[in-house]
């Protein structure tokens, strides 16, 4: 933690965990994407601390978040649903907000529901067309094995899996460490919700292309350069949001904020420092 405040706070029958730093009026609300938690900003909050208040949240079944167990509660609207209480709960009427990956979708559509109180918006690594996160053949056949064995037969899976990396991701595992790298991810999946790898992963969210002319706040658009199958989707949003400035992060994939932090770190200082003036 950066200065040790952590809040946990009960909104919608949940108890949501928001980690909080820094000092100011209008705060930057990091919201994290499929699996993982406010962790994923761990390394960067002092430095975004000491830009000014900061928020970082973990989505209901994830991080220190309640785990309803209900595959039918894990829908985007309801995520968006809340943040919104979070916030409200807060005392928060209005901030930048950044979401990674998922956390963008998320931020996006919340965002579209209320403009008033996102003063500016960092979309990292997302996407705003119909999109699914996982494969259903994959998702369906890991549902036994996630039966059988939890989130703890999963990981031991995904770490055994030969899949291909790409080199900046490859590279943070070994600036990390190998044994503290899997430990975060370790730790990440056992504290997910079961039901929420399952119903995100397996869901075919709908797209909001057509409603990003509505997005009226300044907009920054973030992407790893090696996070191939993302750097349309963030051109996709470039054109959709007006005035939307879209930045490449090199030598970075698709968590460019662990990647290349420092290229990550000036593209959201400088975007901060615009749009408050």
């Amino acid at each position: 933690m950066a200065d040790g405040r952590v809040h946990r706070v009960t909104v919608r029958g949940l108890e949501i965990e928001v980690e909080e730093a820094g000092r100011g009026d209008r705060p930057l609300v990091l919201v994290h994407g499929y699996t993982g938690s406010r962790d994923d900003f761990l390394e960067q909050l002092p430095r975004l601390a000491a830009l000014g208040r900061t928020l970082a949240v973990d989505q209901r079944g994830h991080g220190g978040s309640t785990n309803p167990g209900d595959e039918d509660g894990y829908r985007l609207d309801e995520l968006r649903a809340d943040l919104d209480a979070v916030l409200t709960a807060l005392d928060v009427p209005a901030c930048d907000l950044l979401g990674h990956s998922m956390g963008g979708m998320v931020a996006l559509r919340f965002a579209l529901a209320h403009p008033e109180r996102v003063q500016s918006l960092v979309l990292m690594d997302t996407v705003a067309r119909p999109f699914r996160l996982l494969p259903p053949a994959l998702v369906e056949g890991a549902r036994p094995l996630i039966a059988e064995r939890g989130m703890a037969g999963l990981f031991e899976v995904l770490r055994r899996a030969d899949r291909p990396r790409p080199p900046a991701a490859l590279r943070f595992e070994e600036t990390l460490g190998s044994e503290r790298y899997w430990a975060r991810i370790e730790a990440k999946l056992l504290a997910m919700d079961p039901a929420a790898w399952l119903a995100l992963g397996g869901a075919a969210f709908d797209g909001v292309l057509d409603r990003l002319a509505e997005i009226r706040c300044p907009t920054l658009v973030l992407v790893g350069e090696q996070d191939v199958v993302f750097l349309a989707l963030a051109e996709e949003l470039e054109r959709g949001i007006p005035g939307a400035h879209r930045v490449v992060i090199p030598d970075a994939a698709h968590s460019p904020q662990h990647e290349n932090p420092d290229a990550w770190f000036e593209a959201v200082r400088a975007h901060l420092a615009g749009v408050r003036g």
